[in-house]
């Protein structure tokens, strides 16, 4: 790509991927175990981009004006003219003005990790909610970076809905992205709204709520896939699942529960991406279990454990962690002393830890049965109706079983509610004592 397709190039054009770029790689090994670049070749497929090569520099920390060194770049640019590279993806997030000192540089988009996590984003939404919030962050993100980027912008312009001839090409382009983002605001206040009653909706069948968790690509909609007979899509990429999925399953013992798969966790996530990221994940705060999915036969995996808290203790912030099982996927892939020793380390430090194969069905019954300990005893659906001058009792309900339906009547409250172990026995003997008649309704 030369100089002038650069000046030409419409404002803002250059800060996305759209699939079919050829690329190369360029990270910095500051020590901190993330220098080899494979996440970032991953993610690169994921986008559609082809590798075309990769750059890894040691240093102390990034150079403020370049990220690489200036001697470095002059090489990078040698080496994308000899791979026939448009496009550069550096492993970090870039400032605006690193970005445009690079692309004068070299002469080529210049794409950072924040960038091409939310291109993917953007492949990969589905629902219009999911989409709306990919496109905020997006230009929340390009808003600080317009400034240099195609000199065409920088102009005088007039006409309609423009505040006259003095303001320049770049500031319409700026208040019609501040627009843009408000619009947006106001639609994603509506869909929260929405997504809270299919919440309220989920809680109201009275069924447990298992929420999938995990670092992307650990697996996690092959484990829902086979958990539950559902047919969920399934790819050996990163990002395959953003919008949340329910099924249902069931437990050795016939009880169903409601299994929920997310979008994966990844490191270095986009701050722009964190709202649209935590609501995507709303089915977990509801979650009466996690069940966090781990690819055990990736070296980095206890890596991937500490981006997985660091965003729970995001999500949990106003409340405690559901309780956890850590299962430990893709145990069939241990076939070296390697692989075997990462696996006896995770059995002891992680705790409520369970090997298996997903894709295989290896070790699923002992998963079932650690789910159904977690969920507890099963749940017993009674029907009463509280009089008023009892009424207390209804927030009893609410606090110790799962309240499913109560209905305001002249003679008193009809509640039907799903309780197990003491709190169902108190029930019982707080019906008995005050003349309360108990009906069981199925399962």
């Amino acid at each position: 790509m030369g100089r002038s397709g650069l000046v030409e190039d419409r404002l803002g054009e250059r800060a996305y991927l759209r699939g079919g770029e050829r690329a190369i790689l360029v990270g910095l090994d500051l020590e901190d175990g993330h220098g080899d670049l494979a996440e970032l070749a991953l993610l690169s497929e994921t986008a559609g981009v082809t590798v075309s090569g990769k750059v890894i520099q040691r240093r102390d920390r990034p150079d403020p004006s370049y990220f690489i060194g200036a001697g470095k770049v002059e090489r990078l640019r040698e080496q994308a003219a000899l791979a026939g590279a448009d496009t550069i993806i550096f492993d970090d997030s870039l400032s605006p003005a690193q970005s445009r000192n690079l692309e004068e540089q070299l002469e080529r988009k210049i794409i950072d990790r924040p960038q091409l996590i939310m291109s993917i984003f953007a492949q990969h939404a589905r629902t219009k909610e999911a989409k709306l919030q990919v496109e905020l962050a997006q230009l929340e993100y390009l808003l600080p970076r317009l400034r240099g980027w195609g000199k065409v912008l920088t102009g005088l312009g007039g006409g309609i809905g423009t505040r006259g001839p003095g303001e320049t090409k770049l500031e319409q382009e700026r208040r019609r992205i501040k627009r843009r983002i408000q619009r947006i605001r106001e639609e994603l206040e509506k869909a929260a709204l929405e997504r809270e009653v299919k919440g309220k909706l989920r809680k109201g069948s009275g069924l447990p709520i298992v929420a999938l968790i995990g670092y992307t690509n650990s697996g996690k909609s092959t484990l829902l896939n086979k958990l539950s007979g559902a047919d969920a899509h399934v790819e050996d990429k990163l990002f395959a699942t953003l919008d949340p999925l329910v099924r249902q399953a069931t437990l050795p013992d016939n009880r169903a529960f409601l299994l929920v798969d997310t979008v994966g966790f990844i490191r270095k996530l986009p701050t722009q991406l964190i709202p649209a990221f935590l609501s995507t994940l709303e089915a977990v705060r509801e979650a009466d279990l996690l069940l966090n999915v781990l690819d055990i036969s990736n070296r980095e995996v206890f890596s991937h454990l500490a981006t997985v808290q660091e965003v729970l203790a995001d999500l949990f912030v106003d409340r405690p962690w559901p309780p956890l099982i850590n299962v430990l996927n893709k145990a069939d892939l241990l076939a070296d002393p390697e692989g075997e020793e990462r696996l006896a380390r995770a059995m002891n430090e992680m705790r409520n830890a369970i090997p298996i194969s997903a894709l295989k069905g290896e070790g699923l019954d002992r998963l079932l049965a650690r789910i159904g300990e977690e969920l507890g005893p099963v749940r017993e659906r009674l029907r009463l109706r509280i009089p008023y001058a009892r009424a207390a009792l209804l927030d009893e309900l609410h606090r110790s079983g799962m309240v499913e339906r109560a209905e305001y009547g002249p003679e008193g409250i009809l509640v039907e509610v799903a309780l197990a172990g003491e709190p169902l026995r108190q029930l019982e003997r707080r019906a008995a004592a005050d003349g309360l008649e108990l009906e069981r309704l199925p399962r």
